[in-house]
C-alpha cells in the first residue's frame, strides 16, 4: 500500500493529503488541479482525460476537500445546529430522526447538543453554535425557552431558526406545533363516545403551555357536550417535570385519584409517560386495564404500542414535525444568502387518534 494513501486514511493537520500532493504525483500544476478537483467552471476548459487522470490519483492518495477552508472563502458551513432540552424525553427520539434524514437528503450535517433542561448550558450551546458558524438552528423546544433574550441575537446575526414544539409569539421566529387543543378534545370524545362520564384527568405542569392548550380542548368538548368535570377528579403533574418524572407522577396522582373514592371509570392522561404510571397504579391496586379503568394517553412514543396493554393515545407525527422544521429552516437559509426577506412561518400541525387495547366501551348496567 502506497505511503501517501496510508497517510491520507491517517489524517491529522501534518499528514492530510493536500492539493499539492494531489499536484506533486500527478504532474500538473496546482492550479489546474485545484479547478479540477473543486469543480470550478474553468474545469469545462480541461481535457477529460486530464480530469480523469487527476481525480484518479486523488482517490489514490486518500484526497478528501477540506471542507472546513471552503465555507470559510464561500461563507457557506452546509451545517446546521440541532439543540433538544432532554434527549432522554422519548418525544425527541422520531423528531430528531425527521430532521436527520431531511438534513442528509439535503446533503447538510448536523451538529447535536443536549442542553439537559438547563438554561445556561442552552445559552452556552447557542454561542458555540454561532462560534462555529451553522448556517441555521432548529431546537426542540420546552418552556425553559420562553422569555430567552438571547434568542433575539439570532435576528441581529441573520442567523434563521427553527422552534419545534413551541410557539414563541414575542419573537417572530418560525415554528412547527402540535394543535394541542384538538388532540385533548379527541381524546376526551374518544372517551365519551364509549359511554365514560366519570372521567379522572391528570393534567401537565402548569408551566407548560402544552398543559394550558390541552386543558382548552377539555373544557371545549365538556362545554360542547354538557359533560361535568368533578374539580376532585382533576390533579396535576409538578411543575419539576422531566420526561422520566412523568411515569412517577401518573403513578402517585392515580393513587391519589383512588383514595378520593369518587367513582371514575377512565383517566385522560396528559401524556403517554404519565398513562404509562397511570397503568400501572391501577394494576397495583389488582385493577385491569381496559376492564375496569380505560386510560388515553398523548405523542405515541415508541412504547405505546408494545406497553401492556397496548396504549389508546393522541400521535404526533413527530417525524414529519422534524422534517418540515427542516423545510421551513432550509427555505430561510436560502433567502438569507440570496439577501431576500423571510416572514417567520408558523405551522400547526393535525393530531391523528390512535385506539388500542387500554380503551374500551363502558359495559351498560
Amino acid at each position: 500500500m502506497p505511503f501517501e494513501f496510508v497517510r491520507g486514511l491517517i489524517g491529522g493537520s501534518n499528514l492530510m493529503v493536500t492539493i499539492h500532493d494531489v499536484a506533486k504525483s500527478s504532474g500538473f500544476s496546482i492550479t489546474t488541479v485545484s479547478i479540477v478537483l473543486n469543480d470550478a467552471p474553468l474545469a469545462r476548459y480541461i481535457p477529460l482525460e486530464t480530469k480523469n487522470r487527476i481525480k484518479k490519483i486523488a482517490k489514490t492518495l486518500g484526497y478528501r476537500p477540506n471542507v472546513f477552508a471552503r465555507s470559510l472563502r464561500s461563507k457557506r458551513s452546509n451545517t446546521v445546529g440541532v439543540i433538544v432540552f432532554d434527549i432522554t424525553d422519548p418525544y425527541c427520539t422520531h423528531i430528531l430522526r425527521g430532521i436527520e434524514l431531511s438534513l442528509y437528503q439535503s446533503s447538510y450535517i448536523s451538529i447535536f447538543a443536549d442542553a439537559q433542561n438547563d438554561r445556561a448550558r442552552f445559552e452556552r450551546y447557542l454561542e458555540m453554535l454561532l462560534d462555529r458558524r451553522v448556517e441555521g438552528l432548529i431546537t426542540l423546544a420546552n418552556s425553559l425557552l420562553l422569555d430567552l433574550d438571547i434568542l433575539a441575537v439570532l435576528e441581529k446575526r441573520n442567523v434563521p431558526m427553527v422552534l419545534i414544539g413551541r410557539e414563541l409569539k414575542s419573537l417572530a421566529m418560525s415554528a412547527v406545533i402540535i394543535d394541542n387543543a384538538a388532540g385533548a378534545r379527541a381524546a376526551l370524545e374518544h372517551l365519551y363516545t364509549l359511554g365514560h362520564r366519570h372521567i379522572g384527568f391528570i393534567r401537565g405542569p402548569k408551566m407548560l403551555a402544552d398543559s394550558r392548550e390541552r386543558w382548552k380542548g377539555v373544557r371545549s368538548f365538556a362545554h360542547d357536550a354538557g359533560l361535568v368535570l368533578d374539580p376532585k377528579m382533576i390533579v396535576d403533574l409538578t411543575d419539576l417535570y422531566d420526561p422520566t418524572s412523568a411515569f412517577e407522577g401518573g403513578y402517585k396522582l392515580t393513587q391519589e385519584l383512588l383514595r378520593r373514592e369518587r367513582p371514575f371509570t377512565a383517566i385522560h392522561a396528559f401524556d403517554d409517560m404519565t398513562a404509562f404510571g397511570a397503568i400501572r397504579a391501577l394494576g397495583k391496586s389488582k385493577l385491569k386495564v381496559p376492564d375496569d379503568y380505560s386510560v388515553i394517553g398523548f405523542d405515541d412514543v415508541a412504547p405505546a404500542a408494545l406497553y401492556a396493554p397496548p396504549l389508546t393515545t393522541i400521535r404526533q407525527p413527530m417525524e414529519t414535525m422534524g422534517a418540515m422544521g427542516v423545510g421551513i429552516l432550509l427555505d430561510a437559509i436560502t433567502a438569507s444568502r440570496e439577501s431576500r426577506t423571510f416572514s417567520p412561518v408558523q405551522r400547526k400541525v393535525a393530531p391523528e387518534l390512535l385506539v388500542r387495547e387500554s380503551t374500551k366501551a363502558l359495559a351498560q348496567p
